[in-house]
């Protein structure tokens, strides 16, 4: 599939799951006030749709959006859950899982909701180094390109937001960037900002 297909949109018909097999792909949700919400990235051998299972007549509750070009499996909705029905081995690993993406999920908003468009930005910051990240002298460089607008994506904010975080974090020696790539100078300081948990790195991820 090319970058920009989408997979499947809000509101529609949920029939299938994807399995990506290569590429990544961007999970998202429209706000009421017209905004995109980037709720994750998710990349080869990871299931997405999973939130439409046993549900009755159920609908996509997000956007999939290839980022760059790969492939997919598409994955019955109704044959998975009658073989998850039938295999607890299955089941056990599905709701393994999924325990694990709900997990994110509780760390991720907490960060937004005690700390506002800050915490937001900052544990951000923090996961993508994790899934991203490569160490390197000075610190640890975000090997992905992101631009400021699907940084406050991921947010819920604006770039003008992010733009100022930005700034007050290369001014105090935070973060440095060069050609669109961050590196993350200082994460402890990052951290210290957000009263970081020290969730275990699985579960403090942007994918």
């Amino acid at each position: 599939m090319e970058k920009g297909c989408f997979l499947f949109q809000e509101s529609t018909p949920a029939d299938d799951l994807y399995y990506i097999v290569s590429g990544k792909v961007e999970l998202s949700k429209v706000v009421p006030d017209g905004r995109d919400l980037t709720l994750r990235i998710c990349s080869e051998n990871d299931l997405v749709g999973e939130t439409v299972l046993f549900s009755q007549h159920p609908k996509y509750m997000m956007n999939a959006k290839m980022l760059e070009d790969g492939s997919v499996a598409v994955i019955s909705r109704e044959a998975l859950e009658k073989k998850i029905a039938s295999d607890s081995s299955l089941a056990v690993e599905m709701i393994t899982w999924l325990s694990a993406q709900n997990r994110r999920n509780q760390a991720k908003f907490r960060d937004m909701l005690l700390h506002g468009k800050k915490g937001a930005f900052y544990s951000t910051l923090i996961r993508l180094s994790n899934s991203y990240g490569k160490e390197v002298e000075e610190g640890k460089v975000i090997n992905f390109p992101f631009t400021n607008q699907e940084l406050a994506n991921f947010c819920g904010t604006s770039r003008e937001v992010v733009n100022r975080l930005l700034a007050h974090l290369r001014k105090k020696g935070v973060v440095s960037i060069n050609k669109g790539i961050i590196t993350i100078l200082d994460i402890d300081y990052l951290k210290q900002e957000i009263d970081c948990e020290n969730c275990p790195i699985e579960i403090c991820t942007i994918d």
